[in-house]
């Protein structure tokens, strides 16, 4: 039965993470720079269906950010913006599912200006980015991101029928 979780978990993932790429690219002109609107961000939501969000998004920014050309800070450090996001959302989903767009709003909004500024050089100031970033997170991740859980959560037996939890 240990061999059929893990294998679940492991299609799962790289199903979340093929369409985290997917959406990434196919958006990828407003998915990089100052002011940002990563509509992949919205499947940050998903630790709340299962733990196999957690590396389906990260490994999905780690070859979003690759793929898409990203400075090696940007990869790293937006990468890892994604995981703390994801894991603190799994952590939170038993408290409310509103409360899983939260940690993937902060991480990336905290740690994303940091990475504009030093990465690519971007003059702004830092707060200004966290605002930009900011409301780039807010309108991909609690507006997109509540849209989609409201779209799966009737159909999550059928979808995540065998979600896997740690």
């Amino acid at each position: 039965m240990k061999n059929n979780k893990t294998t679940v978990l492991i299609a799962q993932s790289a199903i979340i993470a093929a369409i985290y790429v997917a959406l990434t690219l196919a958006f990828a002109p407003i998915s990089f720079g100052a002011i940002q609107f990563r509509i992949s961000e919205a499947l940050c939501i998903l630790p709340y269906f299962t733990f196999a969000g957690v590396p389906g998004v990260t490994l999905g920014c780690l070859l979003g950010n690759i793929l898409g050309g990203a400075a090696l800070p940007d990869i790293i450090f937006g990468t890892l913006a994604t995981f703390i996001g994801a894991v603190l959302s799994y952590e939170v989903r038993g408290i409310s599912k509103w409360l899983v767009c939260l940690p993937p709003i902060l991480s990336n909004t905290i740690i994303i200006p940091f990475v504009l500024r030093f990465a690519y050089g971007v003059p702004d100031m830092i707060p200004y980015l966290m605002l930009t970033v900011g409301i780039g997170e807010i309108l991909a991740i609690a507006v997109l991101g509540n849209i989609l859980i409201a779209a799966l959560e009737p159909k999550k037996n059928f979808i995540f029928g065998q979600s896997v939890s740690i």
